[in-house]
């Protein structure tokens, strides 16, 4: 029932697009007034707008009424994850605690260069 439904609701969707581009725009009037017929028009000067504009209004209420069922019948579903067979994830290991600066209220003075190699007294050997 949702397939046929979700087709319905593409046709109607390109019919609306298709209906929507054959109109003609509001300056095609003016042009009409002034001795140009219907020269652009496909169903005449005055036969469009009454067509088109009445074929427009149903397109769209059976696109919203579409619209409404899909989202109706989505809210009914049973909803599954693909994440229901997935174990939770294990409590996070507790962090080591964060070194502070020297000098920090709390903390001794250290020198940071004990625990730094110094230079190697050995020469680079050259490539």
């Amino acid at each position: 029932m949702e397939v046929l439904i979700v087709i319905i609701h593409v046709v109607v969707c390109l019919s609306l697009i298709v209906i929507v581009l054959l109109q003609a725009g509001k300056g095609a009037d003016m042009g009409a007034a002034f001795g140009g017929g219907g020269s652009q028009t496909l169903f005449g000067s005055t036969g469009a707008s009454t067509f088109l504009g009445k074929a427009t209004t149903a397109v769209a209420v059976i696109f919203m009424l579409t619209c409404f069922t899909l989202a109706y019948m989505s809210t009914q579903q049973k909803g599954s994850s693909i994440m229901e067979d997935v174990a939770a994830p294990a409590e996070e290991a507790k962090l080591p605690e964060v070194p502070t600066l020297p000098g920090e209220a709390g903390t001794e003075a250290t020198t940071p260069t004990e625990d730094v190699p110094g230079p190697t007294s050995e020469p680079v050997p050259a490539e």
